[in-house]
């Protein structure tokens, strides 16, 4: 049985710096509707499976097989309390190289509007 599918989901969909309602839009749903499958009130099927796995450009079986441990490693050694790098995907690395580029824009774009 596969277990804690919707958390798996909205784990990507943050990783991947998707909405709730971008992801309710794009799966022609409200977004209270969206809510319901990230919470596990509303069971999956495997179509809407299919559905989320596009958007989030992941095959289904590695979304259901996803874990966070294997990205992040969260350790604590002698009081100390840090997060070690694993191994990210070069795609998904290319996405996040990528939003950080267009947040740091839209900082510069705001920020000149402050200034005049």
């Amino acid at each position: 049985m596969i277990t804690d599918a919707h958390t798996k989901i909205k784990q990507l969909r943050e990783l991947k710096g998707i909405t709730r309602k971008e992801m309710g839009d794009r799966l022609g749903i409200g977004d209270r509707a969206y809510a319901k499958i990230e919470t596990g009130e509303t069971h999956l099927t495997i179509n809407r499976l299919n559905e989320i796995s596009t958007i989030l450009d992941i095959d289904p079986m590695n979304l259901l097989g996803f874990d966070t441990k294997q990205i992040f490693n969260d350790c604590k050694q002698e009081g100390y309390i840090g997060i070690n790098y694993i191994q990210v995907p070069d795609k998904m690395m290319d996405q996040y190289e990528s939003h950080i580029q267009s947040l740091k824009e839209q900082i510069q774009t705001l920020t000149s509007l402050l200034v005049k």
